[in-house]
């Protein structure tokens, strides 16, 4: 297991619980606009923790806390990630995890075993344009899809979420993406924001009118959209 940060207090990242978050890394995309360049990218150096040294931090702070957060990078890459979060959820606190989607049968099995209280996937674009916007050639869609529609079935709390970067995202990407969250509980458009920390620098965010028109588009296919921040 390896992992590179801690975040250790934050009310948004768990809707409506007073959370830290864990960043794993590691990741099977290379998003351009990726805002965690040194979990995604293997030969940037991180600080490493231990899993003791996370364990004691939380059970030391489990009387505050409602829940612990996972993200990276792309967490269910670590084969050993279900043995840390029971033992998070032995400490008596509730489980998110952020996800990209590209690794449905792990999802699926933390989920059925109880071990994930909320999933946040990342919907990273139209699937004609998946490869372009992940960094890498020949992405399978169908296991998106197939997380897609796991989620959908309602089993556990989740979002699925976009960060929309002016470069890669345009009017028909949102509408075949309407078209693939049909029947969704809830789809959260992100503003992209430039830093030194993402993959590659240069790229824009789109502007306030861009954000409001996708969401309008959204809304009119049936699609329950929000922007992040105004919900």
């Amino acid at each position: 297991m390896l992992i590179s940060g801690l975040q250790k207090l934050t009310l948004l990242d768990f809707p409506n619980h007073v959370a830290c978050t864990i960043f794993l890394k590691g990741c099977n995309f290379r998003c351009p606009f990726c805002q965690n360049k040194d979990l995604v990218l293997p030969e940037a150096k991180t600080t490493y923790y231990t899993e003791e040294e996370i364990l004691d931090f939380i059970e030391k702070r489990k009387n505050v806390l409602d829940g612990v957060c996972f993200t990276g990078g792309e967490p269910t890459l670590h084969k050993d990630l279900a043995d840390l979060l029971k033992k998070v959820k032995m400490l008596g606190l509730k489980v998110k995890l952020d996800t990209n989607g590209y690794n449905p049968d792990a999802l699926i099995d933390l989920v059925n075993n109880k071990l994930v209280d909320y999933v946040a996937m990342d919907i990273k674009n139209s699937f004609q344009k998946y490869d372009l916007t992940t960094g890498i050639k020949f992405v399978d869609t169908s296991k998106i899809q197939k997380s897609i529609d796991f989620l959908k079935r309602g089993t556990i709390p989740y979002e699925f979420r976009t960060t929309v970067v002016k470069e890669y995202h345009n009017v028909s990407d949102f509408i075949d993406i309407a078209k693939t969250l049909q029947g969704a509980s809830k789809y959260y458009l992100q503003k992209f924001e430039d830093s030194d920390t993402c993959i590659s620098r240069g790229l824009h965010a789109p502007t306030d009118e861009e954000m409001k028109n996708y969401l309008n588009i959204l809304k009119t296919l049936g699609i329950n959209a929000f922007i992040r921040g105004e919900d």
